[in-house]
């Protein structure tokens, strides 16, 4: 297809533009071969008129597609050219924020100017090991491709940096050199690495000045060449430096500075050890105020002279040095303020006594008269004579500058020698990679020698680079195997003749200087005569006379020769030189010297300058004058002559190119300059990388990915099954022009612009598929559309019509309704109006009549309460003036009181003061203790005596009561009596006496009782209603405070257990990370011993060092090859006899060290571990023991009777125990013995009425025992009487008489209620101290119950124990119950000395008691078992006799009756015999040659380990500590010997980390501890072990056990980590779901070939894999799923660090992928049964990035789901996601950068890690819960395959 048919209507275009550079455009209607204008449509909205060159007729460039935009490799682009790289690089900088980008085999670096989180040590392991083309371009990529080549092709390599000043070179050579500092490691302990980056800050300071485009930038080119062993790892350095700028030291242009180290040496001159130097502030010196800017922005220069003091120091440069450098910096900042004053034209002098000039000879060490003689003064020399002549003022500064700058180089090359010494190692480089961070291609307005040199060297460089990329491109083709034609590049060789041929540049400007009249203006007109109009690259500027134009690769440029000549000749008077060399300051002769006689300030031993291993230097004798003729050498000479040697060592290495590019002048972060980038892309050779590219076939795809792109533009027929062939037939058709394209082996070649065609073919036939679809579904929308609505609109046309006629219905119905209603309304309405008025009548008159009464009924009422209020308030005021007189006495009586308590006080602390009164109150304490304990028996007997009198007077008061209740019931009978009586008198009297007076006064008065009556009647009412109110609003508030009061105590309760949750949890998250940090020191242990075991190895076989393979260490030194010795005090002991054979060697110090920190480290843990465990414990017990006090109140005696009772029965039941064994001696002896051993005279019947004697006194003591408690038992139940609530008060009634008359008989009522009351107040507080003692009483059954419980246990535990170590531990629980009782006791009586001492007094002898009572029963033991073995001895010694002396014929006769104790066939006791000398064959044949898979298939799980333990329990019970000590130490070094030597078979490391654990196990199921001895069967409990505690050894397995799992978490990851990018990331799991995109060179184009295509199913096949061999082996189900939770973090973090750092698998189709592969792995664990070991929850942050690239990102709604979704992803993670997002599609859309700053305003306040990528390396802490095992020890058969037939069952 021509190429004018792509310019059709739409077509985007490049157009040059003077502002922008270029500015995109798009075509408004098609091309056609002859239009000499194109009618185009700008961005911005305007209509332009394009016209064509007319003599070229060239088109403007065509601009890639979108989805080609933003590429990470320039390569791939379709369209190549120089719009299409200077637009990629800006969306990639601006819109992505990436600095990095691929062009072919060249990394440009855009500097950002800003701090970038992508250099961390994660980001460094994120891309070591990786290939080149695989991860988004990186430096640290670009360095692991070097390292990688080095160790692949065993060559050497370099990476060559380049760029503009302040493009960021040397901050690119930095990080390339720390990535091999951080992946490699050193070679030995001296930390080559950080002395590597430590030289770093030393020459940035001497060698880096701020200039108008740079605030560090590198005033010298270097060559850093890092040495490296066999072994790749670092073992030194070398630098080259190259043209310094010396000129610099005397002259700063406007806004520039000097270099730093003499800013940083003002800034300090006020420390104490720089006062001598006398400096000041930096605008005082001439040498640094110059260009008027001392100060950069940011930078704090005292603390950058910190730090180049502490990077010094890290060199080996000691303080007297260090100080020597600062001194002769100083004196050249003073050398710089001498003045001259001219005395006539030729001649100057210096002022007397110059200030300046006399601190610099002090500092120099120099005379100060010589030093202003010759600064004054040059010496003459002639043929015949020799004199000397002054100078002018003019000569004697540019001589003085001259010095300065001489004195500066030689200074910096003192510095470069000594860097190089330190950095030398005297081991054998294998290989290296040098990092040449050289200036770039500069051209200012005034360009000099300076500029010249550097742009020289940049044509030798651009021409090896030119040539590098031509040799690859061919290489590629011929490995391809297509044809390929010549490529016409640029070539600078031209230029390279002009300069350095004979009578080139270089070659007249070196005849000039030795002229003794050469000057700057001859040496131009020779160059005029020599190349002007013969050379096309030189030419002359029309207006000048004093210059040249040289046209390098880059750009013309315009040279002045002022000040060449005396620049290349760099003349410093000798005279001066010779002062200087005479100097007393010891270190100015030395710098001064040739290079080889230099001394190292760190070695008294002469060295020359290190030079490179590849490049041999031989001493030669020279003549006498031949030093003095090199030493003449120009400053081009010599430049020339490096850069030859440079050249040489970059053709001998295989070079990597980083070309730095400057985006804009002003240091402006993310801000691009499109005309400052294209100078710079033109110039670093980039633009050239893409013309040689574009010139050939610069697209390339592999058959795949084509077929997987364009397998839309082939028909079903066209694809075969072999896709090369698929491929050739569709592009045969698609593409006529053969030319355009080339099949290679394994890749199709393209011309530029091919793929953009195939892309628009691509996107018409997706396009015109996507509108025949929307044809069809638009016509299929609208006809369902249209049916809808006829339907809807026939439904609707029926309502209607329906609504219409019923509405008329309505109508008609209402209206006769409406006519009823009115005539019943208005009837209505009239007689509503009649009653209304009615009524209101009716209210009026009440409601007058009810005012009238209320106005009288008021006036009665308020004279009522006036009478009231008074009596009220009289009251008051008297009550309150007395209360006021009572509080005034009270107040005075207290006064008076507390004086004379004070004085009392007074005298008792005098008396408490003095020894004597001390000594008075302490005698008789015991006379005093008595006594106490006699008052309170008799206070005892006093409460019995007055709870009979309490009891007694009960019955006296119940009597009384009743003979009152008969006194008021006879009482009120005669009562009635005389009320009948005085009626009866009444009546008479009214029937006697008739009269009217008499009667209308009976009548008054008894109007006036009634009304008293009623009156009191109704005051009575109300006082009752107001009661009953008080008494409701009472209960009222009490159920309020009631139900108050159990909701705060629930509060409370939920209160408390919620915290105690959260602590709980929180301390279970300190255990863990307790754990890990355990974990971590015990790993980093392991890593110590495996490097001491390596230095012993080296050490021994350092004659005949086997070659080694390359085997890369990553960042963290955690290498594959770990090994584990163990190194306990058991070992130690056992291994001394086998070293001692060994050569002595001696251990390296720093292992040692760090293995005792780390010893004492791992004691601290365990003790922290143990603290928070009792802590969590106590919090347990507290709420247990909170529950069980509300849940039960028992009985006060109950505890104390079931103490008892508990202690009765154990008695009794060791009694029948003794009863049984005793009677089974009998039995035993009555069998076995014959009638002369059980004689009463035989030594074996006295041995056994000895052993009969023993047993009975101890029957007999457990008998007075159990009588002794139980007459405890009963005084107990006596003195503990329940106690019943009752009252004690005494009631007094005195002298109840009978009463007869009415008043005598309410007196009695009111005294018996007066009485009742005053017992009722007694009775409460009787009661209210009841209950405070029964409170105490509780506390104290409490205590006694939790005493009771601990004595439980430990009796439980010490029957679980031998014999002869049940009396030890329970006298030592004995003495520690003492001691804690000890300890309650001080607390006690920390106030009464008295009661202290008494309790001591009596502790003291309790505890000799126990003494005396423990060495009694360690006697008893002694004599015990001397007699067991004499009887065991004396037994077997009658039975042989006995055997002996029966004859054959007894034999025959009488029946055989079997000796020994009846078993079934053989009963075994589950345990191994094995002899001492076999040990070392036990462990070789079950440990150092077994085989896992065959135990793994066919025995049972963890059989080793049951072996293991079976001989340890027969040691254990032959109680033979040494043979114990012995296996298990020979067992745990050589399980270590055996994962050391296969410890990458993930076989091997799985089978023994579950034997391992099953042989912990068993440790733990047979210690004989309670907590594990629960779960056993009692058969298992027999089995437990007797004498020995191996709970240290216990320790050493967990700690064993540790170190396998972590080796088996290495391996495991080993293995997974080359599948999980292929199968998570790259394979397509659902064919066709995610689009390619076109590849540049870089993509798998590595040094390393991919080992091949893994996918999800190889993944998944592995798990399984890992958990098949696992379940096999018998692993604990619980480690298993550490195991698969520790996988599936792996695979997570791994797949989402690739993810965060690769911007071609961040699209919509890869995270519909990731989420597939994801459900794939939760279905296998779904299978596996393994939903909840965590493993699930590992993978959210990953599953959380594939929502993240699926999910809308346009509104603020979505970015507030984004941020409430990735709650797993850090903020970094989620703006870099977004940042990197790439559609594949053309219907995808990228993100905007203003939603990211969305994004980022939403989550700026979360509290995230720093860290953008996950910790792939981090390990979880790994437990080992206790599994015991069901399997019976005495059932186990060692199967003959093991070779084990020395040992034997017991």
């Amino acid at each position: 297809m021509a190429a004018s048919e792509l310019y059709t209507k739409f077509a985007r275009v490049w157009i040059p533009d003077p502002e922008e550079v270029w500015k995109s455009a798009e075509l408004l209607k098609d091309y056609k071969p002859g239009d000499k204008v194109l009618l185009l449509h700008l961005e911005e909205g305007k209509d332009l008129e394009y016209h064509l060159d007319p003599k070229t007729k060239e088109l403007p460039h065509l601009r890639n597609p979108d989805i080609l935009v933003g590429e990470n490799d320039l390569t791939a682009l379709s369209y190549l050219h120089e719009p299409a790289v200077l637009h990629n690089l800006r969306v990639r900088f601006i819109d992505s924020k990436l600095i990095y980008t691929y062009c072919g085999i060249v990394l440009v670096a855009i500097n950002p100017y800003e701090q970038l989180p992508i250099y961390g040590e994660d980001i460094i392991n994120a891309y070591s090991g990786q290939n080149m083309g695989d991860m988004d371009p990186h430096i640290f990529a670009v360095a692991e491709e070097a390292y990688k080549q080095m160790a692949r092709d065993e060559r050497n390599q370099s990476i060559i940096v380049s760029g503009e000043s302040g493009a960021g070179k040397t901050v690119s050579a930095k990080y390339a050199m720390r990535y091999f500092a951080t992946v490699s490691g050193s070679a030995s302990e001296a930390n080559v690495e950080e002395k590597v980056l430590a030289s770093n800050p030393i020459m940035e300071s001497i060698g880096n000045a701020k200039t108008t485009r740079n605030d560090n930038s590198s005033r010298f080119g270097k060559y850093i060449e890092i040495g490296f062993d066999k072994r790749y790892r670092i073992i030194g350095a070398n630098m080259r430096t190259y043209l310094l700028e010396k000129s610099r030291v005397v002259f700063q242009a406007e806004e520039e500075r000097n270099y730093h180290i003499f800013y940083q040496l003002c800034a300090s001159a006020k420390s104490p050890e720089f006062q001598m130097l006398q400096l000041g502030n930096a605008n005082y010196f001439n040498y640094t105020k110059q260009g008027g800017s001392p100060v950069i922005e940011g930078v704090d220069d005292a603390k950058e002279m910190a730090h180049t003091r502490q990077a010094c120091t890290l060199l080996g440069i000691s303080e007297s040095y260090q100080m020597g450098i600062f001194r002769i910096l100083a004196g050249i900042l003073h050398l710089g303020n001498v003045g001259f004053t001219s005395r006539d034209s030729d001649s100057c002098t210096i002022p007397p006594k110059h200030e300046a000039l006399t601190i610099f000879c002090e500092l120099m060490g120099v005379d100060y008269e010589e030093m202003c003689h010759w600064l004054c003064h040059r010496k003459l020399a002639t043929a015949t004579e020799t004199y000397i002549k002054p100078i002018s003022k003019l000569q004697a500064t540019n001589a003085r500058d001259a010095l300065a700058k001489h004195i500066y180089a030689k200074l910096f090359n003192w510095i470069v020698d000594h860097v190089n010494r330190v950095l030398h190692s005297a081991v054998k480089q294998h290989s290296f990679i040098g990092v040449l961070d050289i200036y770039g291609f500069e051209t200012f307005e005034i360009n000099s020698f300076e500029q010249f040199c550097i742009n020289y060297a940049n044509e030798k460089l651009q021409q090896q680079f030119n040539m590098h990329v031509f040799k690859l491109e061919q290489e590629e083709y011929m490995k391809e195997q297509i044809p390929w034609t010549l490529i016409d590049f640029y070539d600078n060789q031209p230029c390279i003749n002009l300069i350095e041929s004979k009578l080139g540049i270089l070659d007249l400007l070196d005849e000039e200087c030795k002229m003794p009249k050469g000057t700057d203006d001859t040496w131009a007109q020779k160059l005029y005569n020599t190349h002007l109009n013969k050379c096309a690259l030189f030419e002359k500027p029309r207006l000048s006379n004093k210059a040249f134009i040289i046209q390098h690769f880059a750009d013309k440029v315009e040279y002045q020769c002022e000040g060449f000549l005396e620049k290349n000749k760099d003349t410093v008077f000798e005279e001066q030189i010779k002062v200087l060399k005479s100097s007393k300051f010891k270190m100015i002769p030395e710098l001064f010297q040739d290079d080889e006689k230099a001394i190292s300030p760190t070695s008294a031993t002469s060295s020359g300058r290190i030079l490179l291993t590849r490049v041999p230097t031989k001493p030669t004798k020279g003549r006498p004058g031949q030093a003095a003729k090199e030493h003449r050498k120009t400053v081009g000479h010599q430049f020339r002559n490096s850069l030859h040697l440079l050249m040489e060592t970059l053709n001998a290495t295989t070079p990597h190119y980083v070309r730095c590019i400057k985006p804009n002048d002003f240091k402006f972060p993310f801000t691009f300059d499109e005309k400052r980038a294209v100078q710079q892309l033109r110039a670093c050779g980039v633009l050239e990388t893409i013309r040689i590219s574009a010139a050939g076939f610069p697209s390339r795809w592999t058959y795949q990915e084509f077929f997987s792109r364009y397998r839309v533009l082939m028909k079903q027929k066209d694809v075969l099954n072999d896709r090369m062939q698929t491929c050739k037939n569709v592009l045969e058709k698609l593409i006529l022009d053969k030319d355009k394209y080339q099949f290679g082996k394994t890749k199709i070649f393209f011309r530029a612009g091919q793929v953009a065609y195939l892309e628009k073919l691509r996107t018409d036939k997706l396009r015109a598929a996507c509108i025949w679809i929307q044809k069809t579904i638009r016509g299929w929308l609208l006809r369902k559309k249209y049916l809808r609505m006829r339907k809807a609109a026939i439904t609707v046309q029926r309502y209607v019509r329906g609504y219409q006629a019923r509405c008329y219905a309505t109508f008609l119905r209402r209206t006769k309704a409406a006519t009823i209603i009115q005539k019943y309304w208005r009837m209505y309405v009239a007689c509503r109006m009649y009653k209304i008025r009615r009524a209101a009548t009716i209210v009026l008159q009440s409601y007058l009549r009810g005012y009238l009464a209320r106005n009288r009924y008021r006036k009665i009422l308020r004279e009522h309460k006036v009478v009231i209020i008074q009596k009220w308030v009289r009251g008051w005021l008297a009550q309150k003036q007395y209360k006021r007189s009572m509080h005034a006495i009270i107040y005075l009586q207290c006064c008076f009181r507390r004086m004379m308590a004070k004085r009392e006080l007074k005298k008792l602390k005098i008396e408490a003061r003095s020894v004597e009164r001390y000594k008075k109150l302490h005698i008789g304490m015991e006379n005093k203790i008595m006594q106490l304990q006699r008052k309170v028996d008799e206070q005892n007997k006093e409460y019995k005596c007055l709870m009979e009198k309490l009891a007694n007077l009960e019955g006296v008061y119940n009597t009384e009561t009743e003979k009152l209740r008969s006194d008021l019931d006879r009482l009120q009978l005669s009562e009635e009596e005389a009320k009948v009586a005085t009626k009866r008198v009444l009546s008479l009297q009214e029937e006697i006496a008739k009269l009217r007076k008499d009667l209308e006064q009976t009548h008054s008065e008894k109007k006036s009782i009634e009304e008293s009556a009623d009156r009191y009647r109704q005051e009575t009412e109300q006082l009752v209603s107001n009661l009953k109110e008080e008494n409701t609003l009472l209960k009222q508030e009490k159920e309020t405070l009631n139900h108050l009061i159990v909701e705060q105590a629930k509060e409370m309760t939920e209160t408390m257990e919620k915290k105690l949750t959260e602590e709980t949890k929180q301390l279970e998250l300190d255990l863990n990370d307790e754990r890990l940090r355990y974990q971590n020191l015990l790993n980093e242990f392991s890593r110590l011993e495996e490097r001491y075991d390596d230095l012993r190895e080296e050490m021994t076989l350092m004659v005949n060092v086997p070659k080694l393979e390359h085997k890369r260490t990553d960042s963290t030194h955690s290498s594959n090859e770990s090994e584990y010795t163990f190194s306990s005090e058991f070992a130690e002991t056992e291994d001394t006899p086998s070293r001692t054979e060994e050569p002595s060697e001696k251990k390296v110090p720093l292992d040692m060290s760090l293995f005792l920190k780390l010893q004492k480290r791992v004691t601290e843990l365990e003790q922290e571990k143990q603290l928070l465990q009792d802590e969590l414990d106590c919090k347990e017990e507290q709420v247990l023991r909170s529950k069980a006090k509300e849940e039960e109140r028992p009985q006060i005696r109950g505890a104390e009777l079931e103490y008892e009772s508990l202690k009765r029965q154990e008695l009794e039941s060791e009694n029948k125990k003794l009863k049984n064994e005793l009677n089974e001696l009998r039995k035993a002896l009555s069998e076995k013995g014959t009638p002369e051993v059980t004689a009463p005279g035989a030594p074996a019947y006295q041995v056994l009425m000895d052993q009969l004697t023993s047993v009975s006194e101890e029957l007999d003591v457990r008998k007075e025992e159990v009588l002794i408690l139980r007459s405890q038992l009963v005084s107990q139940k006596e003195a503990i009487q329940p106690k019943n609530t009752m009252t004690d008060s005494i009631i007094l009634l005195e002298d109840v008489q009978k009463m007869k008359d009415k008043g005598e008989i309410a007196q009695a009522y009111i005294g018996l209620k007066e009485t009742n009351r005053l017992l009722e107040s007694q009775l409460q507080s009787q009661k209210r101290s009841h209950d405070n003692e029964a409170e105490a009483l509780r506390g104290e059954i409490q205590s006694l119950k939790e005493e009771n419980n601990r004595q439980q246990q430990l009796l439980a535990q010490n029957l679980q124990l031998p014999p002869e170590a049940r009396i030890e531990a329970s006298l030592q629980h004995e003495i520690t119950r003492l001691t804690n009782e000890n300890l309650y006791f001080e607390e006690l009586y920390a106030d009464d000395p008295k009661k202290y001492q008494s309790y001591r007094i009596s502790l003291y002898k309790r505890m000799i008691d126990l003494m005396e009572q423990l060495e009694k029963q360690d006697k008893t033991v002694r004599k015990l078992k001397k007699q067991l073995k004499v009887f065991a001895k004396k037994i077997g010694e009658l039975e042989v006799g006995q055997v002996e002396n029966i004859s054959p014929g007894q034999i025959i006769d009488e029946p055989i009756r079997p000796v020994n104790i009846p078993r079934k066939e053989k009963d075994f006791q589950g345990m191994l015999e094995y002899k001492k000398e076999d040990e070392q064959k036990l462990v070789k044949n079950l440990i150092l040659e077994l085989k896992p898979r065959g135990v793994a298939v066919n025995l049972i799980p963890g059989l080793p380990a049951y072996i293991l333990f079976m001989c340890v329990r027969h040691a254990d019970y032959l109680n033979d500590d040494q043979k114990v000590r012995s296996l298990l130490t020979s067992t745990i070094n050589s399980i270590k010997k055996v994962l050391k030597k296969r410890g990458d078979d993930f076989e091997t490391v799985s089978f023994w980390l579950s034997n391992t654990c099953r042989f912990l196990h068993c440790l733990k199921q047979y210690s004989g501890e309670e907590g594990f001895m629960k779960y056993n069967t009692s058969r298992q409990n027999e089995h437990c072990l007797t004498n020995f505690d191996l709970a240290e050894y216990r320790q050493v397995l967990s700690d064993l056990a540790i170190q396998i799992y972590q080796q088996l978490v290495r391996v495991l990851e080993n293995i997974l980590q080359p599948m999980i990018v292929s199968g998570m990331l790259e394979h397509e799991t659902i064919q066709g779901m995610s689009g390619v995109k076109p590849t540049g060179l870089r993509k798998r184009t590595s040094s390393i070939a991919d080992e091949g295509a893994y996918t999800l199913d190889s993944i998944i096949q592995q798990l399984s894999s890992f958990h098949s061999v696992m379940c096999q082996h018998g692993m604990d189900p619980e480690l298993i799923k550490q195991v698969v939770k520790q996988m599936f973090y792996i695979v997570g973090a791994v797949t989402l660090n690739n993810l965060l750092l690769r911007k071609d698998v961040c699209s919509w189709s890869k995270g519909m992928q990731i989420r597939y592969n994801v459900s794939q792995l939760e279905e296998w664990l779904r299978d596996k049964n393994l939903m909840n070991s965590g493993a699930k929850e590992t993978l959210e942050p990953l599953i959380q990035a594939a929502q993240l690239l699926q999910v809308k990102k346009k509104t603020d709604e979505d970015a507030e789901a984004i941020c409430s979704m990735c709650s797993a992803l850090t903020t970094l993670q989620i703006v870099k996601v977004l940042f990197l997002y790439t559609p594949v599609h053309e219907f995808e859309e990228r993100v905007s950068a203003s939603f990211i700053r969305t994004i980022q305003m939403r989550l700026r306040d979360r509290k995230d890690s720093p860290q953008l990528l996950m910790d792939a390396k981090h390990t979880f802490p790994v437990t080992f819960p206790f599994n015991p095992s069901s399997l019976a020890l005495e059932t186990i058969q060692i199967p003959a395959s093991l070779g084990l037939g020395f040992i034997s069952r017991v």
